[in-house]
């Protein structure tokens, strides 16, 4: 029997490769003469750079760059074993765990940091970047991202806008000219797995930008000034920010990324998938070990386990689910190519001890699965 182990991290517990690890320890321990593969996966999301990196046996690279705040941090980005994509997480520069409790404010927050980091990128010479754009502090359309890259963003006195979403309503004028030249034969692919608008009720302000420490005035400033940008993108770059579905993700950097790279944007997951070729790492599997932190109804819209399943049934493959907590509606996803699903946790204990114990309670149910199959 061959069997492919292809997770997703498990947030705050496992790395997606521990999580791997941990499963396949389980499967040897059921049976010694199963072929085990290990595949580390991601959706797009916090852990993404790890799981390609540790997949395709590339690096991470770690750089300073300009924080949410305008401050200095320590950030990072992956380098993938074919050595021409680099892969991004824009919270890892730009995202809200970087900024203190009492300091929220997407008024001021900016995403230069992560045009940064795109920067540095390319000093290796890749010709494609993934970048997850969840996780983020900022509300200013990419415009900061754009400013790292050479964008000149301009007042009407034909000085560089501030930083913050609080300061596009002060653009006059958009230049590209001195965007790093480098873009030009670059590939960006965007993982983006909503579909919110730029502006409006279901735009980045009034949906995100109070868990970013917007109060309901700086909630409608920032709706207004996005709807300002979408105006100068359109008279300056003639392109209309607003009609990109994901355009009000992480703050409006969906539709920056956009407007300014000229990036596209896609499932994360499916992207995952695409870059480690996974339809080829199933030939000869008889099954599929995959799974999460949480595993619920939500997980049909774009989670790891259901990509992973549902390539896997185009092949015939049954899929298996393991996950540290089931929620409401888990059961759908038995309709995407989820054949079981089992949370780790073996009797009633508080987060924190599961969370201590989930190497040997992943390694414990994955043994119990496959002891089960073998009957």
């Amino acid at each position: 029997m061959k069997i492919l182990v292809a997770p997703d991290s498990f947030k705050g517990s496992l790395t997606a490769m521990e999580a791997a690890e941990n499963i396949e320890r389980g499967i040897l321990k059921a049976d010694s003469e199963i072929e085990v593969d290990l595949l580390p996966m991601a959706d797009g999301g916090e852990g993404t750079v790890q799981s390609l990196v540790d997949a395709t046996e590339g690096k991470i690279i770690e750089k300073e760059v300009t924080g949410p705040l305008g401050n200095k941090v320590e950030a990072f980005y992956g380098l993938l074993g074919d050595g021409k994509t680099a892969v991004i997480e824009m919270a890892a520069a730009s995202g809200l765990p970087l900024v203190p409790e009492g300091k929220k404010n997407p008024l001021k927050t900016t995403t230069y940091g992560t045009g940064e980091l795109i920067a540095s990128a390319l000093e290796h010479g890749v010709k494609k970047i993934i970048i997850g754009i969840g996780g983020s502090a900022t509300n200013d359309a990419g415009v900061g991202m754009a400013q790292a890259l050479g964008a000149e963003i301009l007042d009407a006195q034909g000085k560089e806008i501030g930083f913050g979403g609080g300061n596009l309503d002060q653009i006059a004028e958009i230049n590209l000219e001195n965007l790093d030249s480098r873009l030009d034969d670059i590939e960006i692919l965007v993982a983006c797995d909503v579909d919110n608008p730029l502006f409006g009720e279901n735009g980045a302000a009034y949906v995100y930008a109070p868990q970013k420490g917007a109060d309901k005035e700086m909630v409608e400033k920032l709706d207004q000034n996005l709807r300002y940008f979408n105006q100068i993108a359109i008279k300056e770059l003639n392109k209309d920010p607003n009609q990109i579905s994901g355009a009000g993700a992480a703050g409006g950097l969906g539709a920056g990324l956009v407007v300014f790279l000229d990036a596209e944007l896609k499932a994360g997951v499916n992207i995952i998938l695409d870059i480690i070729d996974f339809e080829s790492k199933l030939k000869g599997v008889d099954l599929v070990l995959t799974g999460e932190g949480m595993l619920d109804g939500q997980s049909i819209y774009g989670k790891t386990p259901v990509g992973v399943s549902r390539t896997a049934a185009k092949k015939g493959i049954p899929v298996v689910a393991v996950a540290g907590t089931l929620g409401d509606g888990v059961e759908k996803v038995l309709e995407h190519g989820i054949k079981s699903y089992f949370s780790i946790i073996d009797r009633p204990a508080d987060l924190k001890e599961i969370v201590e114990r989930s190497p040997e309670l992943l390694a414990n149910l994955s043994e119990q699965i496959i002891r089960t199959i073998k009957l």
